[in-house]
């Protein structure tokens, strides 16, 4: 048997890819999260995690448990749910940044839907920055996106890194200003490819502005110019810019659930989308 701590551990020590984050995502001693993994692959007989001095990867095994996991610990919840005899009631106003349009997220809203039938879920999905905003004007009751990873608010879903990409047959020119295909401010990503390209004294310009990723997508598709864009998340189409091109580093990216102003009504299905989410964060990443 798997315990359901020691699953959940397992889930979010695999999605922040750092057993310091994951301890705190979930309110426990990092000795403790080391623990609950250890417990876990020995109960497994399987060795889930490469650990070194640069991180934590997950082996095919642990790549394998990450299904049996996420199913074990829904059908934990529906049971759980069942014989408590306690139904979710309310509205609860969801934000999504655009990087979700293409992942399985609907998978995850469709199984919270189903599990509580009587919570009216209000989706909006808009650019990070401006979920932001609308958090903070008391517009939203929770939101999962982007952050910087020197900012400390939220829970982390997982941690990834922004890199170039553009269409695979795109050839950059050094000599010429690097084209770049973005999402209008306030977003998050065409903040940190504007820096990045200012701290190196690269010139640039922008050839295309949508605030719709689909439109980001099929221009950059197009040859239009380049987009910074998370690493787990490249669409279908694309690919990374090589290191030879010499466009800056990007760095690190963080996904956070971030809750509103606690409206009583709309805590508890709040917590409980919440924790869906941080259950099934590996399915909100691209294959």
């Amino acid at each position: 048997m798997f315990e359901p701590m020691q699953l959940r551990t397992f889930l979010a020590v695999a999605q922040t890819l750092s057993f310091t984050q994951a301890a705190q995502r979930i309110g426990l001693r990092q000795s403790t999260a080391s623990q609950h993994v250890r417990k876990l692959e020995e109960a497994a007989g399987r060795r889930l995690f490469v650990r070194d001095t640069h991180g934590v990867e997950l082996t095919e095994d642990g790549e394998a448990m990450l299904g049996f996991a996420r199913t074990i610990l829904e059908a934990n919840e529906r049971a759980a749910s069942f014989f408590a005899g306690t139904r979710l009631r309310g509205r609860l106003r969801f934000g999504a940044s655009e990087d979700f349009v293409l992942t399985r997220l609907p998978e995850v809203l469709e199984g919270f839907r189903r599990d509580h039938p009587e919570v009216d879920l209000e989706l909006t999905v808009e650019l990070s920055g401006t979920l932001h905003e609308l958090l903070a004007a008391g517009r939203l009751d929770l939101v999962l996106a982007k952050r910087r990873p020197e900012e400390t608010g939220g829970r982390l879903v997982w941690r990834d890194r922004l890199v170039w990409v553009g269409a695979e047959r795109l050839r950059l020119d050094p000599q010429r200003p690097v084209p770049l295909v973005v999402f209008p401010p306030p977003a998050v990503t065409r903040a940190r490819a504007l820096e990045a390209l200012e701290r190196q004294g690269r010139e640039w310009r922008i050839s295309c502005t949508s605030g719709s990723l689909n439109g980001l997508i099929a221009a950059t598709r197009a040859g239009l110019g380049v987009m910074a864009h998370t690493k787990g998340m490249i669409p279908p189409g694309l690919v990374q810019i090589p290191p030879r091109s010499g466009l800056p580093e990007l760095g690190g990216v963080d996904f956070a659930l971030l809750h509103g102003r606690r409206d009583r009504a709309a805590r508890g299905p709040a917590e409980a989308l919440a924790e869906a989410i941080l259950a099934g964060g590996d399915r909100l990443q691209l294959p």
